[in-house]
């Protein structure tokens, strides 16, 4: 799941007087789900339940290329899915294949309830779809896209703001994961104790040589790991072989903001500080 903007300094004084907003519109929002889904039942609904409906879903996981990319434009869906809880359950889709509001529940810890709340949410907005069979929290779901793509520096001040705050969310679960892993080293499964880890480089270039080399680096994730890669089809958990385990690799790239001026430096030069190159082992 990418975006190709990571980081904005133009909003970092609108983030605080955004984040207030972000809850009362999701706010907003939530009820008017809950209202909707409540009092009006979609035709969709009525078939998973065992009613007729005009088109009956085929059961199962969707074949990974089956998957579309999700390229999001839409700020209310944004700011729909900037939700730790949302993003949670796609995520445990993407590990589980299908999943119930009951299953989900005791993969997160949440109430069934409050999963199928937030899985019908994700419905609305095109995330997730009915994978058939089962009836009210025990209908299964799956994930209807392959891959996501988003921006947080084009459009207006709503589509920049909404995809600011998707981009926390995203970094938030992303950051927290790696920090609990390579924090943790100890704790891998066997066979992993010396051949991961982490390595970072800095240097100075400008945007357009940034934005080649970034390039180059994503042509070889893409190539290795990307959407058509030779693991793809493991998506299925039925295809994983024994020992197989979620392994994360994260490309990131961006200027850094906060570097100390360099001495006499009277802020008009582009020097950001030291160019310290770090390859933290396993």
């Amino acid at each position: 799941m990418t975006s190709e903007d990571r980081a904005d300094d133009a909003l970092a004084g609108e983030r605080r007087a955004y984040q207030g907003r972000t809850d009362d519109n999701q706010a907003a929002d939530d009820r008017a789900d809950e209202d909707r889904i409540a009092g009006d039942r979609t035709a969709q609904d009525r078939a998973s339940e065992g009613e007729d409906g005009p088109h009956p879903r085929q059961g199962g996981p969707h074949p990974f290329d089956d998957l579309p990319q999700l390229d999001l434009n839409d700020p209310k869906a944004m700011r729909a899915l900037a939700h730790p809880l949302r993003w949670a359950l796609l995520e445990a889709l993407g590990h589980a294949g299908t999943l119930t509001a009951t299953q989900a529940s005791e993969m997160l810890g949440e109430s069934p309830a409050n999963c199928a709340f937030h899985l019908r949410t994700l419905a609305k907005y095109g995330f997730v779809e009915e994978a058939g069979g089962g009836k009210g929290r025990e209908r299964p779901w799956r994930r209807a896209f392959g891959r996501m793509s988003w921006h947080s520096r084009q459009g207006d001040e709503q589509f920049r703001l909404a995809g600011q705050a998707l981009n926390q969310v995203w970094l938030e679960r992303v950051l927290s994961r790696a920090r609990r892993s390579l924090a943790a080293t100890t704790s891998w499964p066997e066979g992993f104790e010396d051949d991961l880890g982490g390595s970072t480089s800095m240097s100075y270039m400008t945007p357009e040589e940034a934005r080649e080399v970034h390039a180059e680096l994503m042509k070889t994730f893409e190539r290795t790991i990307g959407q058509e890669h030779r693991f793809a089809e493991r998506r299925d958990p039925a295809r994983r072989p024994p020992g197989a385990v979620p392994v994360e690799f994260v490309l990131l790239a961006y200027p850094i903001l906060d570097a100390p001026p360099l001495p006499g430096d009277d802020g008009d030069d582009n020097s950001t500080g030291t160019d310290l190159d770090a390859d933290p082992g396993g």
